[in-house]
C-alpha cells in the first residue's frame, strides 16, 4: 500500500531545495554557453568553419530547449510554494485538537520501543552521556553532553527517519594538571560526533576536542588535545555537520601533541553540502613543543552539492626544539557526482619565533560530472601550497594551486636554527573534457635579513664617586661605561680645584665628572691664582655604534681678596663614537611557483603556471655611534681692583667634542626571487597551453648605516666681574666641534629570479603557451648618510656680553656618505 504525510516545512524545503537546483543547472548551462556555442574558426579553410558551426548549432539548440525546462519549473516552485503556504495556515488551525491524538499515538509506540513516533530527542545531562535519538517518525536529535575532566563528549543523537537534524556532539573534557616533578598532564578527551540527520535534516555539529592538561613541574610532559568529533552526515536533502576543532595541547617542560580536526559530515545523498573540516588543535608550548593537529577533511556531496572546506591546520607554538611542526590543512570535500563544486583545501598551520615548519596546505576537493575542482590550501612556513582539485569529467575547470609558505632565517645565537626555505606553490587541478586548467600557486616569498641589532638595555659598570675625582668603571662591547666622579672642592689662595675624573670606556662611553670648584684671595704680587679643576675627558664608545660620553664641565674659580687671578677648569674632551661595524642579513630566496593544471581533452585552456616567490629583503647595517659633547669652561669671578691692583678674571676654554664614529657595515643583498612554475597544457582538440609562470622579483638591498654625528665644541667658560675691569677679563674660547663619521654602502639588489616556467603545449587547433618573463632585480639598498660635523663651541661671555678677545670653536669636519647598492 501507499503511504504519503505532509507537512509545511517539507513542502517549504521542498520548495527551496527545487529552486536551488534550479539556480544551479541555470548558472552550469550559463557557464557553457561562451566554450560551446561561440567557437573560433581554427583555420581559415571551410572544414574548419564546417566544424565549429556544427558544435555551435548543437549549443544554440540545448540553450533553447533549457530555457523552456527552466520556466516550467519557475513554474512549478511558484505552485509548490503557495500550497505550502495554504497547508500551514490548514495545520495551524488543527494543531491544538491533533496534541491530544499525537500523545495516544506516541504512547504505544513508547511502550513497545522505548521510543517515540514524533518527538525531539532529549538532550544528555550527565557528563558524557548521549544526546536522545528522536521519534521513529520525525524530530530533531537531542544534543551530546560535554565530557568530565579528560572524558569524551557524547554523540548527538539521530533525526527523525523522515524529518529532523541530528544532535550536536558535547565536546570532551579538559585534560587534568600535573603539579610533581616528572608528572604527565591528563590527555583532553575526544569531541563526539554529530548525529545524522533525517530524509530531509542537516547532520549534527561535532564536539570539539578537550584541552590537554598542563605541567608546572622540571620533567613535565603536558598531556594532548583531545580529537575532534566529525559532523553528522545529512539524510537526502540537507548539508552535513561541521567537524569540531581539535583541543590544544597542554604546556611544559614538553608540550603537548594538539588534536586532530574534525572532518565534516556528508551532504545529502540527493542535495545538500558537505560540512566544513574542524581547525587542528595548536601543539603545546615548551621547551619541546608538541606538534600541531591536522585540520579535518572536509565532507562530500551526494548528488548535487558543494564539497565542504577542509579545515586550518594547528598552529605550533615557540619550542627551543627542531623538529615541531605545525599541523597540515585538512583536505577540501569533493562535489556533487552530478553537478556542484569541490571544497576548497585548508591552510597549513604557521610556526612562531623559534618553532619547527609550517604545514602543508590541504588538496582541493575534486568535482563530480560537472563542477570546479577547490582551491588548495596554503601552505604554513616553509610549507608547499595544496594541489587544486580536478574538474568535473565534462566540464568546469580546475582548482587554484594553493601559495607556499614564507620561508624563514637561520638563528645561530644562544641556540642554532636551520634556515627555512620558502614552500613551492601547489599544482593547479586537471580538466577532463571540457574547461580550463587551474593555475599554479605562487612560490613562498623569502625571508628578510636581519638588522644589525642595537644596544639597548645594556647594564653600566660602577661611576666615579662624587667629589672624589675618580674615573669611572671600564665597561665592555655590552657594558656602558661609568660616568667620571666630579673633582672636590677647595678653599685656597694659591690653587686649584680637584679635576673631574675621566668618563669609562664602554658599549656607550661615560661622561666625564665636572672639575671641583676653588675660591680664595689670591695675591697678584706673588703671582697667586685660584683655578677651578679641569672636566673630565668622556669615554670612548666601545660597542658596535656606541655613543661617546660627554666631557666634564670645568669647575669655577672665584677671587673674594682685594687683589689676585682667577681662572675657570678647562672643559672636558667628548668621546669619541664607536664605528659600526655589524652588516644587515641578506634576504631569503623566494620559492618555486606550481605548475599550471591541463586543460579538457575536447576544448580549454591550460592553467598558467604560478610565480616564483619575491626574495626577501636584506637587512639594515647599523649607524656609527655620535662623539660626545665637549664639556663647557669653567666661571671665573673676580671685582676689580684694591690697593691700586687690577684683577683678573682669566676663563679657560670649552672642551673639543668627539668624532662621529663611522658606519663600517653594509646593508644586506636582497634574496633572489624564485623560478616560475611550468604553464598547463591545452585540450587535445581545442585549446592554448598555459603561460609559464614569471620568475619572482629580487629582494629589495639593505639600508647602510649613517655615520654617527661629530659631538660639539664645549662653550667657552664666561668671566664676571666688575664692569669698570673689562679690559682685564676675559672670557674663554670654545671648543672645537668633532667630525662626523662615515655613512655605509647600501646592500646589493636581489636578482630577479631567471627561470620562467615552460610554457603548455597547445592543442592540434591551439597555439602553445609563452615562456614565463625572467623576474625583476629589486631595489638597491640606500646609501648610508654621511655624519653631521659637530658645531664648535660658542666664546666665553663677560658679564654676559661677547667678548671680542675670545673665539668661537671652529666647526668638525661632515663626513662621506655612502653608496648605493
Amino acid at each position: 500500500m501507499s503511504f504519503l504525510t505532509v507537512t509545511s516545512e517539507l513542502v517549504s524545503a521542498a520548495a527551496h531545495d527545487l529552486a536551488d537546483i534550479g539556480s544551479l543547472i541555470t548558472a552550469a548551462n550559463a557557464a557553457a554557453v561562451l566554450p560551446t556555442s561561440g567557437l573560433a574558426v581554427a583555420a581559415g579553410d571551410e572544414v574548419s568553419a564546417a566544424i565549429a558551426e556544427l558544435f555551435g548549432s548543437h549549443a544554440r539548440e540545448y540553450q533553447a530547449i533549457s530555457a523552456r525546462i527552466a520556466g516550467l519549473q519557475e513554474q512549478f516552485v511558484a505552485t509548490l510554494n503557495g500550497a505550502g503556504a495554504v497547508y500551514a495556515a490548514a495545520e495551524a488551525a488543527a494543531a491544538s485538537p491533533l496534541q491530544p491524538v499525537l500523545d495516544a499515538i506516541n504512547a504505544p509506540v513508547i511502550s513497545l520501543t522505548g521510543r517515540a513516533l514524533i518527538a525531539d530527542g532529549a538532550n544528555a545531562t550527565t557528563p558524557g552521556g548521549n544526546g536522545g535519538d528522536a521519534g521513529w517518525l520525525w524530530g530533531n536529535g537531542g544534543n551530546g553532553a560535554a565530557g568530565a575532566a579528560g572524558q569524551s563528549g557524547g554523540n548527538g543523537g539521530a533525526g527523525g527517519w523522515l524529518g529532523g537534524n541530528g544532535g550536536n556532539g558535547g565536546a570532551g573534557g579538559n585534560g587534568t594538571r600535573s603539579d610533581v616533578i616528572g608528572g604527565r598532564g591528563g590527555a583532553g578527551g575526544m569531541g563526539g560526533a554529530g548525529g545524522s540527520g533525517g530524509f530531509w535534516g542537516n547532520g549534527g555539529l561535532g564536539g570539539d576536542g578537550g584541552t590537554g592538561g598542563p605541567t608546572t613541574q622540571l620533567n613535565g610532559h603536558a598531556g594532548a588535545g583531545g580529537n575532534a568529533g566529525a559532523g553528522g552526515n545529512a539524510g537526502y536533502f540537507g548539508t552535513g555537520g561541521n567537524g569540531g576543532h581539535g583541543g590544544a595541547g597542554g604546556s611544559g617542560i614538553t608540550g603537548g601533541v594538539g588534536g586532530n580536526g574534525g572532518a565534516g559530515g556528508t551532504g545529502g545523498s540527493w542535495y545538500g553540502n558537505g560540512g566544513t573540516g574542524g581547525a587542528g588543535g595548536d601543539g603545546g608550548g615548551g621547551f619541546t613543543a608538541g606538534n600541531s593537529g591536522t585540520g579535518g577533511n572536509g565532507g562530500s556531496a551526494g548528488l548535487l552539492g558543494a564539497g565542504g572546506n577542509g579545515g586550518n591546520g594547528g598552529t605550533a607554538s615557540s619550542s627551543l626544539s627542531q623538529n615541531n611542526t605545525a599541523g597540515a590543512g585538512g583536505n577540501g570535500g569533493n562535489g556533487g557526482q552530478l553537478y556542484g563544486d569541490g571544497g576548497n583545501g585548508g591552510n597549513g598551520g604557521t610556526a612562531a619565533l623559534f618553532a619547527g615548519h609550517g604545514g602543508h596546505g590541504g588538496t582541493g576537493g575534486n568535482a563530480g560530472t560537472i563542477g570546479n575542482g577547490g582551491n588548495g590550501g596554503y601552505g604554513g612556513t616553509g610549507a608547499t601550497g595544496g594541489n587544486g582539485g580536478n574538474a568535473g569529467q565534462l566540464f568546469g575547470n580546475g582548482g587554484n594551486g594553493g601559495q607556499g609558505g614564507t620561508g624563514a632565517p637561520a638563528i645561530n645565537d644562544f641556540i642554532s636554527f636551520p634556515e627555512i626555505t620558502p614552500g613551492q606553490g601547489g599544482n593547479g587541478g586537471n580538466s577532463y573534457l571540457i574547461g580550463n586548467g587551474g593555475n599554479g600557486g605562487q612560490g613562498g616569498t623569502g625571508y628578510t635579513g636581519a638588522d644589525v641589532p642595537k644596544l639597548d638595555n645594556l647594564s653600566t659598570a660602577t661611576s666615579g664617586t662624587a667629589g672624589s675625582g675618580a674615573p669611572g668603571g671600564t665597561g665592555n662591547a655590552t657594558m656602558n661605561g661609568g660616568a667620571g666622579g666630579s673633582g672636590a672642592n677647595v678653599t685656597t689662595n694659591n690653587g686649584s680645584g680637584q679635576a673631574g675624573g675621566n668618563g669609562g670606556n664602554g658599549a656607550n662611553g661615560g661622561n666625564g665628572g665636572d672639575g671641583g670648584t676653588a675660591s680664595g684671595a689670591p695675591n697678584i704680587a706673588q703671582n697667586q691664582v685660584v683655578q677651578g679643576g679641569n672636566g673630565g675627558r668622556g669615554g670612548d664608545a666601545l660597542g658596535n655604534g656606541g655613543n661617546g660620553g660627554n666631557g666634564g664641565n670645568g669647575g669655577a674659580a672665584t677671587d673674594t681678596g682685594d687683589i689676585g687671578n682667577a681662572a675657570g677648569g678647562l672643559g672636558g674632551v667628548g668621546g669619541n663614537g664607536a664605528d659600526g661595524t655589524g652588516s644587515g642579513g641578506n634576504g631569503g630566496n623566494g620559492g618555486l611557483g606550481g605548475n599550471g593544471g591541463n586543460a579538457g581533452q575536447l576544448f580549454g585552456n591550460g592553467g598558467r603556471g604560478g610565480n616564483g616567490g619575491t626574495g626577501g629583503a636584506g637587512g639594515a647595517a647599523i649607524s656609527g655611534g655620535n662623539g660626545g659633547s665637549g664639556g663647557n669652561g669653567g666661571t671665573a669671578s673676580s671685582d676689580w681692583y684694591s690697593q691700586g691692583w687690577p684683577k683678573r678674571g682669566t676663563v679657560v676654554s670649552g672642551g673639543a667634542g668627539g668624532d662621529g664614529g663611522d658606519a663600517a657595515g653594509i646593508g644586506g643583498n636582497g634574496g633572489n626571487g624564485g623560478g616560475g612554475g611550468n604553464g598547463g597544457n591545452g585540450a587535445t582538440f581545442f585549446g592554448f597551453g598555459g603561460d609559464g609562470g614569471s620568475a619572482g622579483t629580487g629582494g629589495a638591498g639593505g639600508a647602510g648605516g649613517s655615520g654617527g654625528n661629530g659631538g660639539n665644541g664645549g662653550h667657552g667658560g664666561n668671566a664676571v666681574g666688575d664692569p669698570a675691569a673689562t679690559p682685564f677679563i676675559y672670557g674663554g674660547d670654545g671648543g672645537a666641534g668633532g667630525d662626523g663619521g662615515n655613512g655605509s654602502d647600501g646592500g646589493k639588489a636581489g636578482q630577479g629570479g631567471v627561470s620562467g616556467g615552460a610554457g603548455g603545449h597547445g592543442g592540434m587547433l591551439g597555439g602553445n603557451g609563452a615562456f614565463g618573463s625572467a623576474g625583476a632585480a629589486g631595489t638597491a639598498g640606500a646609501a648610508g648618510k654621511a655624519g653631521a660635523a659637530g658645531a664648535g663651541g660658542a666664546a666665553g661671555t663677560v658679564n654676559g656680553n661677547l667678548d671680542p678677545n675670545a673665539h668661537a670653536g671652529s666647526q668638525g669636519t661632515q663626513g662621506t656618505s655612502g653608496k648605493a647598492g
